[in-house]
């Protein structure tokens, strides 16, 4: 009984001091924000929870409220990492000690069964070979004409005259699904040497999706989302019992296997006929790798050349729609340009026009900053470290630097820095090149994205054909979109609307 009055007495002792400190604070000291509400054992867990149906605004507000845009985070089972959104830290991992920030064992293994060793998800030796043999193939003379082919074969025979149709129909699209499915023919075309034709026929229209196109984003969402488990080895044991998402995950895995199983058979079947020079090629001919390390290149590619510019554009024509100001200064600009080289409306434009329309690169530059298909990326540090703004790193905490927050950091961007404001990349109606540890949309550093000029190639020619022969009118107009929290920023449902031909006619 007396161990238990001591107890009593203790509780009520500290209790009383604390209340004493909370009540006679100095009300001249301002209370600083350092971050995320830590808790004993639990961690990050109860602000982590109650906000996980909008993680990236969370994260947003959190690292906004703190000194330097950066947060030290504990996640339970005492797993640290730091959350930053400051560019100065941003380039100390990505370049400045870039050595020291891998992907890491745990990263890896959590997207290991979709993007095996891809470049995506590999480090050291196994990444290096991958980047220098895709650099090759990406800076080769021939990838500018190429890329400008592919592009504008899929624009005139498929994109424009499905979009014809919908217009004589009335039919409702999912311009993102549109999108997925061009920039599928378009990255297969150019890294396999094969066309899926999935923009082609009644595919258009999302009435046959396809097996693989299901699989893909499924595979992706549910891959993603090992990520944001409550306990972080939960799926592990998931995975062990074959239950839940990871039962789904596993089934959807060895569909979007099987497709590119066949692509590689196909190619060693006819390897001698083969004469045209591609990725998947080069990747063969250099490094004799086996058919699994063929089969994560394709599928490594195919994700960074479907879901990123597909995401980009589908959150761009969203802004446009209720943005008829923007539209109309990019069909000046587009009207200019045309006039210029003696065009008509609907001619497709060469490499040297696309690059002269500087009005429309700002602007699809400006929609990526706030909403970057790419909203979030993961390091691990490999030795104790400390970052420019002063933040300790810990030997094999996690590293995440947040893209979708860093547009949205008023000490990055101004005042205006929810605002879409496209001028805000011009200096003498020029677009100017921003830099990439402030702008992380290609990432940076030795990992920059090799196809960043093709993305905005596909890009730019798809939207100033869209935007110059139709009128796009968004079905939920007033409402802002959710997102799917996958490996990009996709936006849930898609994107639903009508189209209709543009009739103001412009004088040449």
């Amino acid at each position: 009984m007396e161990i238990f009055t001591t107890i009593a007495l203790l509780f009520i002792l500290f209790l009383s001091l604390y209340l004493y400190s909370y009540f006679h604070r100095s009300p001249k000291k301002k209370h600083i924000n350092t971050g995320f509400k830590i808790y004993p054992i639990v961690g990050m867990l109860p602000g982590f929870l109650s906000n996980r149906h909008r993680l990236l605004d969370w994260l947003t507000e959190v690292l906004s409220q703190t000194p330097t845009n950066t947060a030290v985070a504990r996640r339970l089972g005492n797993v640290r990492g730091v959350t930053t959104a400051n560019p100065l830290n941003v380039e100390y991992m990505l370049k400045t000690n870039f050595e020291n920030y891998p992907k890491g064992d745990g990263f890896v293994s959590v997207l290991g069964n979709f993007l095996g060793q891809g470049i995506f998800n590999s480090d050291g030796e196994i990444w290096k070979v991958q980047r220098k043999t895709a650099s090759y193939e990406f800076n080769t003379k021939s990838l500018r004409n190429f890329v400008m082919e592919n592009v504008v074969v899929e624009i005139k025979t498929r994109l424009v005259p499905g979009l014809n149709k919908a217009v004589e129909t009335g039919q409702v699209l999912d311009i993102q699904d549109v999108l997925e499915r061009f920039a599928f023919d378009n990255i297969c075309k150019l890294a396999f040497n094969v066309d899926p034709c999935c923009l082609a026929g009644d595919g258009f229209f999302g009435n046959d999706t396809g097996e693989f196109m299901k699989a893909f984003e499924e595979a992706a969402t549910l891959s993603s989302g090992r990520f944001r488990y409550a306990f972080p080895y939960l799926w592990k044991i998931k995975r062990f019992f074959n239950v839940g998402s990871e039962k789904r995950l596993r089934e959807c895995i060895a569909t979007v296997h099987q497709f590119a199983d066949e692509i590689i058979l196909r190619r060693m079947e006819n390897k001698e006929e083969n004469t045209e020079e591609d990725l998947l090629s080069r990747f063969m001919a250099c490094h004799n790798g086996s058919p699994e390390f063929l089969r994560d290149i394709i599928i490594s590619f195919i994700l960074a050349g479907r879901d990123t510019t597909s995401s980009a554009l589908t959150w761009f024509f969203w802004i446009l729609s209720s943005r008829p100001d923007i539209e109309e200064k990019i069909l000046n600009e587009l009207e200019t340009i045309r006039t210029r080289n003696g065009k008509d409306i609907g001619e497709t434009y060469n490499f040297n026009e696309l690059r002269d329309m500087h009005y429309l690169h700002a602007a699809i530059s400006e929609s990526m900053r706030l909403y970057p298909p790419v909203p979030a990326d993961t390091k691990v540090c490999r030795n104790d470290d400390v970052m420019p703004d002063g933040t300790f790193v810990g030997k094999d905490w996690f590293v995440t630097y947040h893209t979708y927050a860093m547009g949205r950091m008023e000490n990055i961007w101004g005042k205006n820095c929810l605002e879409f404001v496209p001028e805000r990349w011009l200096e003498n109606g020029i677009c100017r090149q921003e830099s990439p540890f402030r702008f992380p949309i290609f990432h940076a550093g030795p990992r920059m994205c090799l196809g960043k000029d093709m993305a905005y190639i596909q890009m730019k020619s798809i939207a100033a054909t869209v935007i110059e022969k139709f009128h796009i009118e968004v079905q939920d107009k007033g409402k802002t979109p959710d997102y799917v929290l996958s490996l990009t920023l996709r936006m849930r449902g898609g994107l639903l609307l009508r189209v209709r031909e543009r009739c103001i006619m412009r004088d040449n």
